[in-house]
């Protein structure tokens, strides 16, 4: 009897472990990590008891926000890669809404991960790989770039881009160390690398800007910048006619700067 009624109970309790989920009861479940997936919700603290696997301190490490992941492309972006003309033109179009006549105009939020680090090794780097300017060159971005332009940069660098800006003026100027010129040779044959690793990060006395000025805003100062440049030389540098670009002026600058370069002692260099 006693054997019995010990197997009506074991066949119970096994019934009773395998019942269904209903309403808003889960069920017994013999591994409940095979039915939950291990999921973080970003921001979030709510820590519960499916969560075996760590503590709360476990789960807060993955809960916070993270890096976004090598190769993220922003909502909005994607299938256009900002680099060369024919896909910078292409995306122009998509985002001003002209691909349709029932097209509709967007803004993308202006983010674009940056893989160079702030070392010099980067800085060469960025310098050699970067080449063009991502944002197409129109009037509108020129007329944003000089707005930001002398928002950020000309209070040292000058309205004409000759580094004489209000803070070097001769009447108390307070700048500790003559901001670059870009007016000379050596930043006329800077690349957009050079220019756009400077703003993300600085450069001696200068800091960062990358937290000021967003993604499309670093392009459109530098822009402006070549604008500046361009007048310097009698050139023009607009959407309608841009006789500055791989012109003459730029290479005779690249070579001026190579022969001062090659001049430098090499422990000066270092």
């Amino acid at each position: 009897m006693k054997t019995k009624l010990l197997l009506y109970i074991s066949f119970s309790l096994l019934l009773k472990s395998c019942s269904p989920a209903e309403g808003n009861k889960t069920g017994h479940e013999y591994m409940p990590d095979m039915v939950h997936s291990v999921a973080y919700e970003a921001n979030s603290q709510q820590y519960y008891s499916y969560h075996q696997w760590g503590g709360l301190d476990d789960y807060r490490h993955y809960a916070v926000p993270l890096k976004s992941v090598k190769g993220s492309i922003p909502r909005g972006v994607a299938g256009y890669i900002q680099s060369d003309s024919s896909s910078v033109a292409a995306y122009s179009k998509l985002s001003a809404g002209e691909l349709s006549n029932n097209a509709i105009p967007f803004s993308s939020n202006g983010h674009k991960n940056y893989y160079y680090n702030d070392t010099e090794e980067d800085r060469t780097k960025a310098s050699k790989e970067i080449l063009n300017n991502a944002v197409p060159l129109t009037d509108l971005a020129l007329e944003k770039g000089k707005t930001n332009y002398n928002i950020y940069c000309g209070i040292c660098h000058g309205e004409k881009g000759d580094g004489n800006g209000y803070l070097v003026r001769d009447d108390g100027g307070k700048y500790p160390a003559q901001p670059a010129n870009f007016l000379k040779d050596e930043f006329i044959a800077a690349s957009e690398g050079r220019f756009y690793h400077a703003i993300m990060y600085g450069k001696n006395v200068m800091n960062g800007y990358s937290a000021k000025l967003s993604y499309t805003e670093r392009w459109e100062v530098i822009h402006y910048i070549r604008s500046l440049q361009a007048t310097s030389k009698n050139l023009k540098y607009t959407s309608k006619e841009n006789s500055y670009s791989n012109s003459q002026a730029i290479l005779d600058a690249k070579k001026t700067s190579a022969t001062v370069i090659a001049a430098v002692p090499a422990t000066v260099k270092k």
